[in-house]
């Protein structure tokens, strides 16, 4: 397949098509984040550059456009929200103008769930196909709910029952950073009783593992980087732009520690190798791994082409 993919990241949709066993010709990458490119030319020296979206004119045959347009305003977590509108969602209309130029036989395009009803309706026109919201839940540790507008063909696969606690490092790996020190954990009004933290384990064990397990928060504010989460349960969705202590990655019960998730063990939450991302300074890392496709998601998806004439 000729492949372009837009807003390409770390090349994900690349890692995702090798596991969905679909080969390659030629693939195109348009992305503009000098340490995304530096994280995608260190495992594919073969990706082609070529520059940002806004650019872009396509020439020459593409079979798969494929690309998640950023969500920044369009996602709920950010205040006064502009959707498509915004200077970063508008970007949207670029994978748009280059679908109409390009004419793929196949397209990708991701974003979040969380948007406003009024620019998902817009998106579904544009693209011709409903989506379908896929909760990397089901796949991975992760509570990582997206759409999905595509014409490839394919069901939502069965739970493979993933908790946070199966793709954890050893205590002896983790870097002593990542410990939050000389804090107050202020522990919810149940956990200091076994039987309901218990229920409230085995109760979200019973809804397939796609819920977190949260057991407090640090400090006297329960914002959302202050909130521990137990590892029984999914991790929360990993952020490019997240605050608070638990800034990028969630905070999580370990042991008697409390801590956040290092790069690693977000690698795995995104499907990617251990080391992937390794080459550029850790807060990039998290960065870009906030901002990236989960791959076991993705080539799910990809994988519906083997089936197709």
């Amino acid at each position: 397949m000729n492949v372009l993919s837009l807003f390409d990241g770390i090349s994900c949709a690349r890692v995702a098509l090798d596991r969905a066993g679909i080969e390659v010709n030629c693939y195109l990458s348009s992305e503009i984040d000098k340490n995304a490119i530096k994280v995608s030319e260190k495992n594919y020296p073969d990706i082609i550059r070529v520059g940002s979206v806004v650019d872009l004119s396509v020439e020459g045959e593409i079979d798969l456009l494929i690309g998640g347009s950023p969500c920044t305003d369009l996602s709920i977590a950010k205040k006064d929200r502009k959707g498509l509108e915004g200077n970063q969602s508008s970007l949207f209309w670029e994978y748009v103008r280059i679908k109409k130029e390009c004419n793929p036989k196949w397209f990708v395009l991701e974003n979040v769930a969380s948007m406003p009803k009024k620019d998902k309706d817009i998106i579904t026109r544009e693209m011709g196909v409903e989506p379908v919201m896929f909760n990397a839940s089901l796949v991975s540790a992760q509570s990582r709910k997206r759409l999905f507008w595509t014409n490839i063909p394919f069901t939502l696969p069965d739970d493979r029952g993933i908790m946070l606690k199966d793709i954890l490092q050893p205590d002896g790996e983790v870097d002593e950073r990542m410990v939050m020190k000389g804090k107050s954990f202020c522990l919810t009004a149940t956990y200091a009783h076994q039987t309901p933290t218990e229920n409230g384990i085995k109760n979200s064990i019973e809804r397939k593992h796609r819920t977190m397990v949260k057991v407090g928060h640090i400090g006297t504010c329960d914002a959302q980087g202050n909130r521990v989460y137990d590892p029984e349960g999914k991790s929360c969705t990993l952020s490019a732009q997240g605050g608070g202590l638990g800034a990028k990655t969630g905070l999580y019960e370990t042991g008697d520690r409390i801590r956040k998730l290092t790069p690693i063990e977000c690698e795995r939450l995104q499907g990617l190798p251990d080391n992937y991302t390794e080459g550029v300074a850790t807060t990039n890392r998290y960065k870009c791994l906030g901002n990236a496709f989960n791959v076991d998601v993705v080539s799910h998806i990809l994988a519906g082409l083997n089936h197709v004439a």
